[in-house]
């Protein structure tokens, strides 16, 4: 199997390249870089710079917008958006409902809402987890009783990244509470702005206001908001999931982070010699490098080998990428603060609003974000499938455990 790209394909990476040097907007860049939050201006405004060049929804068919580039035009894509850095379009919209609406959506959902989100005009969640039913996604409690041409749901979703910035949740709702967890479970689009919805913000370990609960008290929801047929959910969920995970390796995140690390670790630190002549932390992150080169080949195989599938499941080996690929990530995160040494304390601008957090940074400017990327980035072994269950995954689907 030869890796190694071809002359048009390296043409198309230096034409990505150059595009998103030349239009993004520096301001954007730098926050990137800096490891600091976007607002939600920022990724509107670059997601809508793509979508007028024609590559906001770069992995749906042409038909709907999409660019009809090749499993290795679309790896080169992701890889240089990461490495830039800027922004990916919205995931919840872009990569996980637009393409469960485009399998399995009716022509009155696909006409209406994929040129929305295209171009972000709605912001879509995801309304998967609950409590107790994270892992055990199938568990889900969430009710959705038929009510002549409404849907009356009840419960409750958890953990909602970004809920907050929302106008549309896509959702998991049991709709035969007789039948087995995984068929009697369907999939439901819901206005955010029904009567009924309440949002709560989850405050994370690091301070940050990025998830939320959110409770469905008798919610009318249209029937003609069902994608697919009633009771199939699980395996447009399915469907959904694997592509999140075989996105979610982030090479070109991991490359630019690591680029970070020894542009910090070359600063001297009050007087000290720069961290990067210590002997023991080259080793560590020589070490991350060779498993990032290794997770690279793995995904460039993954990427060839789509080429010749036939059909529409997802590739087990997503399983694979997920797994390492978030591991890597918070290695990452950890040669960061052993770079920012003992100004990893607590200092989060975007909450100068409460007392509490309301002290100047401690150390220089660029010390900020590291101890809350940190924290922020535990997350990443858990959400899109707890990596024990895709070790199980691995087992079964690959090794035939």
């Amino acid at each position: 199997m030869d890796l190694r790209f071809t002359p048009e394909e390296l043409a198309f990476r230096d034409e990505v390249r150059t595009f998103f040097h030349e239009n993004l907007p520096e301001s954007i860049r730098t926050k990137l870089v800096e490891g600091k939050k976007l607002a939600k201006d920022d990724i509107v405004t670059w997601q809508r710079i793509l979508n007028k060049k024609g590559w906001a929804v770069a992995n749906w068919p042409v038909e709907w917008g999409g660019t009809g580039w090749t499993p290795v035009q679309q790896y080169i894509f992701q890889e240089e958006l990461q490495l830039t850095p800027a922004p990916q379009p919205l995931g919840f919209g872009v990569t996980m409902v637009g393409p469960v609406m485009i399998a399995f959506g009716s022509e009155t959902q696909k006409k209406h809402f994929l040129p929305r989100i295209a171009n972000l005009e709605d912001w879509w969640c995801q309304g998967f987890s609950e409590p107790g039913s994270g892992s055990d996604l199938a568990s889900l409690r969430t009710a959705a009783k038929r009510d002549g041409d409404h849907y009356i749901v009840n419960g409750q979703k958890t953990w909602t990244t970004l809920a907050q910035h929302a106008d549309w949740i896509f959702c998991l709702v049991r709709t035969d509470p007789q039948a087995k967890k995984q068929e009697g479970i369907s999939f439901l689009l819901i206005d955010m702005k029904t009567p009924g919805i309440t949002v709560r913000p989850i405050i994370t370990i690091e301070g940050g206001h990025e998830v939320n609960e959110v409770f469905f008290d008798d919610v009318n929801v249209p029937v003609e908001n069902l994608v697919g047929q009633e009771n199939k959910g699980w395996d447009y969920a399915k469907y959904l999931l694997g592509r999140e995970r075989t996105g979610i390796a982030r090479v070109g995140l991991s490359k630019e982070r690591i680029r970070r690390i020894k542009e910090l670790a070359a600063l001297e630190r009050d007087g000290e010699r720069p961290l990067i002549e210590d002997e023991r932390f080259r080793e560590k992150l020589a070490a991350v490098e060779v498993e990032l080169k290794a997770l690279e080949m793995t995904q460039l195989r993954v990427v060839a080998a789509e080429r010749h599938r036939t059909d529409n499941r997802p590739d087990p080996a997503s399983s694979i990428l997920k797994i390492k690929g978030s591991e890597i990530q918070q290695a990452t995160t950890e040669l960061l603060m052993e770079v920012v040494g003992p100004y990893a304390l607590p200092y989060q601008p975007e909450r100068e609003d409460d007392d509490r957090w309301n002290e100047p940074p401690i150390g220089p400017e660029w010390a900020g974000p590291i101890a809350p990327t940190y924290f922020n980035w535990r997350k990443t072994t858990i959400y899109g499938g707890t990596n024990e269950i895709q070790k199980n995954i691995v087992a079964k689907a690959i090794l035939g455990l």
